[in-house]
């Protein structure tokens, strides 16, 4: 019981939130989910603040106080102390009796599909996120520094404190074995492959079991720190995406501009809610048969020879419309029936309706 009162009395603060697309809905219950730093935590302490906070209690499951006293008494001191919403933050054991309360939240890596609650994903930063937290950097440099800070809430603040923050962020996060998995996947971030293939190239580096792997990935997936995307013009490999541009570069030192770029691209379709898939490695097509291409410095000139090579492939998969995004060209033309437009990242990531 000393520890709650404690615990209620300490709950953490967060005076510079920066607004979100995603709002926690005015529900009993809800499960807010998300990757690893993506600002769950921060979401929720700026949402609570609309409640009374002696009537607030605030868990974090990750507090090491709560290695040696188990929560027996939650229940008792909920009702004691007229409790109406319970946090419990970084939450993972979805066996443990939930205690009964007016308002729960859980917050979670993945989602729980707990009936009755309100599940609630909490993505990276968007662009246009990134420019509510970046709102000191002029357009011009403000892609730039998006590929490099990445879309973490933490990371975008970072500036010259960048690469340390970002190694802390990743070793206080990952377990040895995760990043060592981790790694792998950032050498191989926006390839096609098979998870098989995946082990392939983890047993050769360090000592891993299949089984391991496999239901490692799986959690990867569910949590949404990495994404497979179906190709539409073969079966067998997936293309690999990981959650951060950031955080793959950092585990490798591999990775090219257009690799950064190209991944980009497909995040922010992701985070659009969008169901696309790869055209082998001509772009993303979309439900309504656009294709997007990621060209950051091609001319007008170089996409209109290049489509009239692989014109033959659009057709054949009955493209549309050709989205290219660039990093600041911008122009319009048509092959047949075909439109292709193109217009720069910061633009179309922004505007775009596809």
């Amino acid at each position: 019981m000393e520890l709650l009162e404690y615990l209620q009395n300490n709950t953490p603060i967060n005076d510079n939130f920066i607004p979100r697309k995603c709002v926690l809905p005015q529900s009993e219950y809800i499960n807010l989910y998300g990757a690893r730093g993506t600002g769950k935590s921060t979401l929720v302490l700026n949402h609570i603040k609309q409640f009374d906070k002696k009537n607030v209690l605030y868990i974090d499951m990750d507090d090491p106080n709560l290695f040696f006293n188990p929560l027996d008494e939650l229940q008792q001191f909920i009702k004691q102390n007229d409790i109406k919403l319970l946090v419990l933050d970084h939450f993972y054991n979805i066996d443990i009796k939930l205690p009964k309360v007016d308002n729960l939240i859980i917050v979670s890596r993945e989602p729980c599909d707990i009936i009755g609650f309100d599940s609630v994903e909490l993505m990276p930063l968007d662009y246009e996120e990134f420019l509510a937290f970046e709102n000191h950097i002029v357009q011009t440099n403000a892609f730039t520094h998006f590929l490099k800070s990445g879309a973490l809430p933490a990371m975008t603040k970072a500036h010259k404190s960048h690469q340390s923050i970002l190694k802390q962020f990743i070793q206080s996060r990952f377990d040895i074995q995760e990043l060592k998995l981790l790694c792998i996947l950032a050498e191989h971030h926006a390839e096609h492959l098979s998870i098989n293939q995946i082990y392939s190239f983890a047993k050769e580096k360090f000592k891993i079991s299949k089984d391991w792997l496999y239901t490692t990935i799986k959690s990867f997936q569910h949590e949404g720190l990495i994404y497979f995307i179906d190709d539409i013009s073969k079966k067998g490999g997936k293309k690999l995406i990981i959650y951060d541009t950031a955080v793959a570069k950092y585990l490798t030192f591999k990775h090219s501009f257009m690799m950064q770029f190209d991944s980009t691209i497909a995040m922010t379709l992701i985070k659009q809610n969008k169901h696309f898939e790869t055209l082998g490695i001509h772009g993303y097509v979309a439900d309504d048969f656009t294709l997007v291409i990621p060209a950051p410095f091609d001319s007008e000139e170089s996409i209109w020879a290049k489509s009239q090579k692989k014109f033959s492939i659009y057709k054949r998969h009955g493209i549309k419309k050709v989205m290219i995004i660039t990093v600041a060209n911008q122009y319009e033309f048509s092959i047949e029936n075909i439109i292709f437009e193109a217009l720069p990242f910061y633009e179309w990531s922004i505007t775009d309706e596809t």
